[in-house]
């Protein structure tokens, strides 16, 4: 008796908060919880976004560039066309990587190498892969570049198997500000400081287009005061390599040839920062994905100088992407003048570790949140998007507006709901097949730069310099 009044009296509780939300629903405001969708176990914050909002969230600047026309300087005889802010590409600021590709397409000689960061956008070489493949069909070139000694990803990436022993010490600058050495170039830094087991990483080649093969394995490491360390590369190895940490940045090549399979086990390697291995044959196109999953660029700024000049001598890079924007989004502020201003900065100082790089800033996707019962585009996407324009003019980078080539407001839903689905039920990141064609996206943007900067380059004419044996170059 006693149970059935108690669950009437429930029921009755029931029915009247729903009829009291009804009710109160319209006084509400229009996104009451950030949508649950939007999170994910594996995100991490990094405490550099959070003190940047802190310190920088409150400051306005007055708007200068909405209205501009951005007018190019000529840089090697080239000029390409002016642009509105709308309109911006920025491909101008991109002269130096296309010749270096027009060298490899017309003389069949040389490389290119590209860095691409990213967060869980790029996770598992996702867009990476496809955006390297595209680029290797068109200019030649093999393996999947810098691969970590151990990665969160790794069981879910398919252009290469990557498998390590329990026992690495990992740090990685999302979570740690001073680490024991210099973070690498992939923003972490390895340590093989179990002398009881043995640490190992191991590497097998998969059916990855241009990816068969692992060519020429080089491993990279720190310096230390170690000199005892070495280093097996497989079962039949029983003399082993020594390893000489003597500088800042070390290289030990593996095998001179292609492989199939690579397992490596380090003894006696303690205290000996490692950052990764290299897969490439030295030719053609080759694009190292660092991928870092909740990261939100700004940890690019606390880079070691010295350290990526270091990387840039021996990888000699000559475009940078920076791909960003999914863990920046839903911090209670339309408002993104403060990212605009840090990311200023961290372009800033990546050309100084980078000297000479050229610089592609891709915008961020689109990204729906619940909004009276209805996925919509979320409302700091479009003031996040102008943020990562504004940054991109100010640095003299290049622009991928992927938001607005992706179809604009409403697009995610699209993406997601129609047959067949190219991005997950989270209306945040992408599946395979959508991962594939923003790869597209962003290199039929570049090709089409890198076609007119060839119609440019046909019009430009020699004149002889001061200086000797150096050509300058003027317009017709």
């Amino acid at each position: 008796m006693n149970t059935s009044k108690y669950f009437i009296q429930a029921l009755l509780v029931v029915v009247f908060s729903t009829l009291s939300f009804m009710v109160f629903k319209e006084f509400l405001p229009k996104k009451i919880f950030p949508d649950s969708t939007a999170t994910s176990k594996n995100r991490v914050v990094d405490s550099l976004l959070l003190e940047a909002i802190a310190k920088d969230g409150s400051i306005k600047e007055k708007d200068t560039l909405s209205n501009k026309i951005i007018d190019y300087k000529v840089v090697d005889g080239i000029q390409f066309p002016k642009e509105t802010f709308e309109a911006y590409k920025g491909n101008q600021y991109l002269v130096s990587f296309f010749e270096k590709l027009y060298q490899l397409e017309t003389t069949k000689q040389g490389n290119v190498r590209i860095a691409y960061f990213g967060d869980s956008m790029t996770d598992g070489d996702l867009i990476v892969k496809d955006f390297r493949t595209y680029l290797q069909e068109r200019f030649g070139g093999k393996g999947v570049g810098f691969v970590n000694i151990t990665s969160e990803s790794a069981s879910s990436r398919s252009s290469i198997t990557h498998e390590f022993s329990g026992n690495w010490n990992a740090q990685s600058f999302l979570k740690v500000k001073t680490p024991s050495r210099a973070f690498g170039v992939n923003g972490h830094v390895f340590f093989a400081n179990d002398t009881s087991n043995v640490t190992w990483v191991k590497f097998r080649a998969t059916q990855t287009k241009f990816a068969t093969e692992l060519p020429r394995p080089t491993l990279f490491y720190g310096s230390a005061k170690n000199y005892s360390g070495r280093v097996f590369c497989g079962a039949n190895d029983s003399i082993g390599r020594k390893l000489m940490p003597s500088t800042i940045l070390n290289t030990l090549t593996l095998a001179e040839g292609n492989l199939k399979n690579l397992k490596v086990n380090f003894s006696n390697a303690d205290s000996i920062p490692f950052y990764g291995i290299n897969f490439d044959d030295g030719k053609g196109v080759h694009v190292d994905n660092f991928s870092n999953r909740g990261n939100s660029g700004l940890p690019l700024g606390t880079f070691n100088k010295a350290t990526m000049n270091a990387f840039h001598a021996k990888l000699d890079y000559d475009l940078i992407v920076l791909q960003y924007g999914a863990n920046i989004l839903n911090y209670g502020t339309l408002d993104y003048s403060w990212y605009e201003r840090r990311m200023t900065k961290v372009v800033e100082h990546l050309k100084a570790c980078f000297p000479g790089v050229a610089i592609v800033i891709i915008s961020t996707a689109d990204k729906s949140s619940k909004y009276d019962l209805e996925m919509k585009t979320d409302a700091a996407v479009i003031p996040l998007n102008t943020a990562q324009k504004r940054y991109a003019i100010k640095s003299e980078s290049s622009f991928v507006n992927l938001f607005e080539l992706m179809g604009g407001e409403g697009s995610m839903v699209k993406w997601v709901e129609t047959a067949p689905s190219k991005a997950n039920k989270d209306y945040t990141h992408f599946n395979h097949r959508g991962a594939k064609e923003v790869a597209n996206i962003v290199f039929s943007q570049l090709n089409q730069g890198y076609e007119l900067y060839k119609n440019l380059r046909k019009k430009r004419k020699p004149m002889l310099s001061t200086q000797k044996d150096k050509t300058n170059w003027q317009e017709n």
